[in-house]
């Protein structure tokens, strides 16, 4: 290898895409295949040649090119344009050429031998890779470049979140790019292929499940099966606080179940969420207390802003902040302010004792104690 062992990682798994796709040729794999190759190890071939040997890197670019559909050389020409701003005109050479040859020859080989599985499988499955590729492309500096850093994602993806910092040093090796990281750069919670999900309102997406008993049973009971063995966990709980979650008391409903003895106080900044809350809740809502305030983080409690003091509403055994939470999650997590606190998060942040809610809504929930 000419820089990094790790490179040997991607080189093994370039070849287990191929066996991949030689034992199970589906559109899905065609398509994340693409995408995710082109945005891991394509990309960082271009930047950085794993091998020594000029024709060792190319029968891998050859290799590539028929595993992609996409003449690495072409690839390789407009994505260095893109780092340097400049455009630059496709160079005919004998390698592009070869590259170019290679992927239709198997595009008509498929075509002839299974002409079916090439309009209705391989197709679909090669545009909606490139239809991936764009997406991720894009999202990448529609707000100025923009990071991720995403500890799984990171890991995925061979550091391809740290976009900023590759195209302030796009020489530097991926396994190097932590220890450059931008203080200045743009930082999306989102990676860039979900960073579509930016523009979504949580509300929003609350009202839609208000709209169907079917997405509230299955939300209640996703939420329900991963805090019961949270709950079961923890000692005695006689005060408990749910910060929001008056739109869809979700919270509220599965506690009063698992806790019945423990007095349960929601706070939520929107009055109207708590006159939704009051209704959903029904009789159970009497022995629940309202608090029409916006929850601040601070050490022991708050709320409004107000200060601390014995007999506060705010005062509890067990906290629980929303996905929708506002303030500074990273401190609630490094100083809980409660003995117990269950936060609900995306999916890829795993902290504390830690539950999967459900795949399909990207979340899981987490349990931190002071």
């Amino acid at each position: 290898m000419r820089t990094s062992r790790w490179d040997a990682l991607m080189m093994a798994l370039a070849a287990a895409q191929g066996v991949l796709l030689l034992t199970m040729p589906m559109a899905p794999a065609i398509a994340l295949g693409v995408w995710w190759n082109s945005n891991t190890i394509s990309h960082n071939f271009i930047h950085r040649p794993f091998f020594r040997r000029r024709s060792v890197n190319a029968l891998f670019a050859a290799y590539e090119s028929v595993l992609l559909g996409i003449p690495q050389t072409l690839w390789r020409d407009r994505h260095l344009a893109h780092h340097t701003g400049v455009h630059r005109r496709t160079r005919v050479s004998t390698e592009l050429a070869v590259q170019a040859a290679l992927v239709l020859s198997l595009w008509l080989a498929i075509a002839s031998r299974a002409p079916t599985f090439f309009l209705s499988v391989y197709v679909p499955g090669y545009v909606a890779g490139l239809m991936l590729c764009a997406v991720h492309g894009y999202y990448e500096h529609a707000r100025g470049r923009t990071s991720h850093y995403g500890k799984w994602y990171n890991r995925l993806c061979f550091n391809d979140g740290y976009h900023a910092e590759h195209h302030a040093r796009p020489n530097v090796h991926w396994t190097q790019l932590p220890a450059y990281q931008e203080p200045s750069a743009h930082v999306s919670a989102w990676p860039a292929p979900l960073r579509w999900m930016e523009g979504f309102s949580l509300q929003a997406l609350e009202r839609l499940v208000l709209r169907s008993r079917v997405l509230q049973w299955f939300v209640l009971r996703a939420h329900a099966r991963a805090l019961r063995p949270l709950v079961a966990a923890l000692p005695h709980v006689a005060r408990i606080v749910i910060v929001g979650g008056g739109l869809f008391p979700r919270t509220a409903l599965i506690l009063r179940e698992l806790l019945p003895t423990a007095r349960i106080t929601i706070v939520d900044a929107d009055r109207a969420n708590l006159d939704r809350a009051r209704m959903l809740l029904g009789a159970a809502s009497s022995a629940i207390d309202f608090i029409h305030a916006h929850y601040e983080v601070m050490p022991g409690a708050a709320t409004s802003g107000r200060p601390y003091k014995e007999g506060d509403a705010t005062v509890c055994d067990l906290l629980v902040v929303p996905l929708s939470f506002d303030g500074d999650r990273t401190a609630i997590y490094a100083r809980p302010p409660a003995p117990a606190v269950v936060v609900h998060d995306w999916i890829w942040r795993k902290r504390g004792a830690s539950r999967l809610v459900s795949i399909a809504l990207l979340k899981r929930i987490n349990l931190v104690r002071a």
